[in-house]
C-alpha cells in the first residue's frame, strides 16, 4: 500500500521545481569545490578556503536535502 510513510508522490512533484533549481545551484558547488580545493593544494597559505569548499560540498549536496524536504512535509 502507497500510505506508510515512505511513498508521498505529491510531495515529490511539488518539490521537483525546487530540487533542479537547487541542482543547477549544486553545479555552482563543484566548480567552487574544485576551484578551492585545487587552490588549498597548490598552496597551503589558501587554508581559509577550507570552509568555502565545505560549503560548496554542502550546495552539492543540496538537491537531495530539498526533495527529501519536501517528501516528509507532504502527509500521504
Amino acid at each position: 500500500m502507497c500510505c506508510d510513510g515512505e511513498c508521498r508522490p505529491l510531495g515529490f512533484l511539488l518539490g521537483l521545481p525546487f530540487a533542479l533549481v537547487s541542482l543547477l545551484i549544486s553545479f555552482v558547488g563543484v566548480l567552487v569545490w574544485i576551484v578551492g580545493l585545487t587552490l588549498t593544494l597548490v598552496c597551503p597559505c589558501f587554508l581559509c578556503l577550507t570552509v568555502i569548499v565545505e560549503v560548496a560540498l554542502e550546495l552539492v549536496k543540496a538537491p537531495f536535502v530539498v526533495i527529501q524536504w519536501f517528501t516528509q512535509q507532504i502527509p500521504c
